[in-house]
Order: C-alpha cells, then sequence, then structure tokens
C-alpha cells in the first residue's frame, strides 16, 4: 500500500489480476512507464522486484524486453524510443554553458510513448527553451521520421528560425530528411551526448508533465481521442498553466514579451 503512495497510483489498478495476454502486457507497459518516471535509476531487476511486490508474476527476462520495447534504460533518464543509425551524422552538443536569455535562441524536441487503453501511440513536440512554449507537436503509432518531420515543418513556418536546434541522436533526429530541413533554414544543429540525461532537460520536464496531468488521468479510447485530448492539453499548457520559472507566467506570455 505504501507503494502505491509513493507512487502517487491507485492501489486497485496495480495488484495482479488474471487478464488476457493483451490486456496483460499493456497494463504491464503502462504500468512500467509510469513508474520509470518516478525512478528512472531502476533497472530490470529492481523494475522486476518492484512488480512482483504490486502481486504481478513476472520474470526479469520479461521486463527487460518490455523496458526494451519502451525504449527505458536505467540511469539514463530519458526513453531513448529510436536507436541511433550507424550511417548518420551525429552532431555535437552545443549548449554546454550557453546562457539561454532570449526566445528563438534554442529549440529542442524528443519523442514519448504515449498509452492508450488498446495499445500505444508515439507524441513528438518542438518546444522553446527560454519560453517552454511548445511550438507544434505530433501523434503518430509508427516511429518513422515523417511525424518529427512535419511538427518541424509547421514550428518552423510558424515561428521565427532558431539559432540552435537540440535533440537526441535517434535515427529519426539524425536522418537527411530532418537534419537538411534545419541546415536549409540555416540552423546551428545541437545533440545530446550518450547517456547525458540532463543535456535535453527541459522537454524532459515537459514529458513528465503531460503524463502526469493528462495520461495517467484519463482512458483514452483510440488515437483520435487521444490527439483531440493532447492538443487541448497543450493550448491549455502554453495559455494557461502558470511556471514557478517563469515567475508564475505562461508560456505564451513570455514568449510574447521576449519577442
Amino acid at each position: 500500500m505504501r507503494q502505491c503512495q509513493l507512487l502517487g497510483i491507485s492501489r486497485s489498478s496495480l495488484y495482479y489480476q488474471p487478464v488476457g495476454p493483451l490486456d496483460e502486457e499493456l497494463t504491464l507497459l503502462r504500468l512500467i512507464d509510469q513508474m520509470y518516471l518516478e525512478m528512472p535509476f531502476y533497472g530490470s531487476r529492481r523494475m522486476t522486484a518492484q512488480l512482483q511486490r504490486l502481486g504481478y508474476r513476472i520474470n526479469r527476462k520479461r521486463v527487460r524486453r518490455l523496458m526494451r520495447q519502451l525504449g527505458l534504460q536505467a540511469v539514463y533518464p530519458k526513453p531513448k524510443l529510436s536507436m541511433r543509425h550507424p550511417e548518420h551524422k551525429i552532431y555535437p552538443y552545443l549548449l554546454r554553458g550557453v546562457d539561454i536569455v532570449s526566445v528563438n535562441q534554442v529549440w529542442s524536441t524528443d519523442i514519448t510513448y504515449l498509452p492508450v487503453l488498446r495499445g500505444h501511440f508515439y507524441l513528438v513536440a518542438v518546444m522553446d527553451w527560454y519560453s517552454r512554449k511548445v511550438l507544434s507537436w505530433r501523434i503518430a503509432n509508427t516511429m518513422d521520421v515523417a511525424f518529427c518531420l512535419d511538427a518541424l515543418e509547421e514550428a518552423l513556418s510558424n515561428y521565427a528560425k532558431p539559432t540552435i536546434f537540440n535533440s537526441d541522436q535517434a535515427a529519426q533526429f539524425t536522418a537527411n530528411a530532418f537534419t537538411n530541413c534545419l541546415q536549409q533554414a540555416d540552423v546551428q544543429i545541437s545533440m545530446d551526448g550518450r547517456g547525458r540525461c540532463h543535456d535535453n532537460i527541459f522537454i524532459e520536464r515537459l514529458w513528465r508533465s503531460v503524463k502526469w496531468e493528462l495520461i495517467y488521468l484519463k482512458a483514452f479510447e483510440n488515437g483520435n481521442h487521444l490527439s483531440q485530448e493532447v492538443t487541448t492539453w497543450f493550448h491549455w499548457y502554453n495559455r494557461q498553466r502558470l511556471h514557478q520559472s517563469l515567475n508564475y507566467r505562461t508560456p505564451d506570455e513570455v514568449y510574447a514579451e521576449s519577442r
């Protein structure tokens, strides 16, 4: 019971009850993703033990497979939802020691996993670091570069281009189509170092917020329902959600004032 309270998860949703393979798999994926937000330092051993304490009959081999499916790795609190492509160029990290003092100085992007009742989707977002404003987003059920490129092109079309664009080394962001789009816009490309969990910290905090304030509070029937709710949440996040780090202003207010 105490473990459930620490995680902020309903006790009734955790204790194991026999269900069909598909339902059980989705429940475990959702639970592992949920626990990982609270305990990113847990590897497959401790994650297995935690699930067993909650009543699930599961072994480490299965937990490892599910964590790989989610792209999760201990100590590195960033879901690596796609592996690096060995033939793609990797760019250096340009933000070490750099003061972020204005909007459109640095944008960043990332992908996260979103569960629904009968499956899962992926969310990509483009964020302005200074204002924390989410400039664009896309949801897809596959991990190809197309939905990431759509989000990037929308942000570049609607806002003044950034000086630096930061991402991780996932294949979607190192793909020629993605990096060529940035180069054609005369934007400097920056990529997180391998195993550096804080290089893209602002968008990691965004994922934590969207999951705890939306995804884990509702049951989404399908991709259309999920997309509608995520769009509503991002509009609220930009226009109404007060940020302590922004002196209790909204991202839209900071972005407009700084321009």
